[in-house]
């Protein structure tokens, strides 16, 4: 895996009772995304087996940091630019 690997983390969100993060992982035209707090791949789209289970490893292992980053995310602020 490169070490140039780009992470992106969604707001929180809802999905029935209970709250997610989603979590995209993308390196040199590799993708996948991993559901949190499950754990669950949504997609992968070129990582192989080993490359996923680092991914699934480093999600589990920094779920609270990655939760810290997700409650910071304003969608509309985002949206919108800096404006609001």
């Amino acid at each position: 895996m490169n070490s140039e690997i780009k992470m992106s983390v969604s707001s929180m969100t809802r999905t029935k009772d209970s709250k997610a993060v989603y979590v995209l992982f993308e390196d040199a035209g590799k993708s996948a995304e991993i559901a949190l707090p499950e754990c669950r791949i949504v997609s992968n789209k070129g990582f192989d087996d080993e490359e996923i289970s680092q991914l699934l490893d480093y999600v589990k292992n920094e779920q609270d940091s990655i939760y810290d980053l997700a409650k910071q995310i304003n969608p509309m602020k985002a949206f919108m630019g800096d404006k609001l």
